[in-house]
């Protein structure tokens, strides 16, 4: 039987305008969600599943938005790549693999389906509960802070630049850079990891903002900015400093006692280092495994302090190198 004109509206009314994808697996999720994998999951109200998850982000034939939830996580995991390569890839879930549709976007995405109505949330009684909306960064917090966490990872080399190894003096007055020979002064002498300052000023152009590139940046390019991290100009470090102190300890306790999956993650980076990111209660951590660390707190808005190799901090981050979550 030949379907009506009004079937067609109905069909093209349901069809999901795909704008961008992302992954949610314990390895890679959306940092801005949360400060590990089973917190992002919760934020969407999700079962934390082992392998994971991959968000379609599109809009509908009336232009309301929608997250499609699949458990292909191959197939998200392929259709990003391809974007990032600048090759087109239909992004076309089978329908067996939907976990669910839910209303609205989790996270920031400035682009829109071209030839259908400008992006709004759907009516309430078309889904389950209210719409997703992105977490609020117009003002410092967790979701901030992540966020320039994620920033200094993806620009490392230009926030590492910045900070002259001479700040880290060793004990015989010498440089305390990549030799590991920093001065143990982040604590009053009870094994803190390295004097610590904070990075100069200036304020990186970040990740790019949603729809500023192709479809399929993954976290980087589906979340908003964190440009607005900046740390002050301070020639001389702060000894002591009890919130670096803090975050060290705290690290140093997911070694003994595993934290949340997705709490510590380890990616690539040049060479032979890695690339590590661990976040906790008001804190995040990014630091290369050759190299320094740099530490973010919700307690100071948009400062990020460098924290120098010292003779602990290489240990530390081995340690945490071989628990972190690593993608596959």
């Amino acid at each position: 039987m030949a379907g009506t004109d009004e079937d067609a509206v109905a069909a093209e009314d349901d069809a999901l305008y795909v704008l961008t994808a992302v992954l949610l697996t314990p390895a890679k999720f959306p940092s801005v969600l949360g400060d590990d994998y089973p917190e992002a999951c919760a934020a969407l109200g999700l079962a934390p599943l082992a392998d994971g998850y991959g968000l379609v982000i599109g809009q509908d034939g009336s232009g309301a938005r929608w997250t499609v939830v699949i458990d292909d996580v191959s197939l998200v995991a392929v259709a990003i790549a391809s974007w990032d390569c600048g090759m087109e890839y239909d992004l076309s879930p089978d329908e067996r693999t939907v976990v669910a549709a839910l209303p609205g976007w989790p996270l920031a995405v400035a682009v829109a389906a071209p030839g259908v109505p400008a992006p709004h949330d759907p009516d309430p009684e078309a889904g389950d509960g209210p719409a997703l909306t992105p977490p609020d960064t117009s003002r410092w917090g967790s979701a901030q802070r992540r966020l320039g966490a994620d920033e200094i990872a993806l620009q490392w080399a230009m926030w590492r630049e910045q900070i002259d190894d001479a700040e880290f003096p060793s004990p015989n007055g010498g440089s305390g850079g990549n030799d590991g020979a920093a001065a143990d002064r982040a604590g009053d002498g009870d094994g803190g990891d390295a004097l610590s300052g904070r990075a100069p000023g200036n304020k990186p152009s970040g990740a790019q903002a949603p729809g500023d590139a192709a479809p399929g940046d993954n976290d980087a390019g589906n979340e908003p900015s964190g440009d607005k991290v900046a740390g002050s100009a301070q020639k001389e470090a702060p000894k002591g400093h009890t919130g670096i102190r803090r975050v060290l300890a705290e690290a140093r306790a997911y070694v003994e006692t595993p934290p949340p999956l997705g709490r510590v993650r380890s990616s690539f980076a040049p060479g032979d280092a890695r690339t590590l990111r661990a976040d906790g209660p008001g804190w995040s951590l990014v630091a290369r495994t050759d190299d320094i660390a740099f530490v973010l707190l919700d307690d100071e808005p948009g400062e990020v302090l460098p924290v120098g190799r010292g003779p602990e901090l290489p240990g530390l981050l081995e340690a945490l190198d071989k628990m972190a979550v690593r993608p596959s």
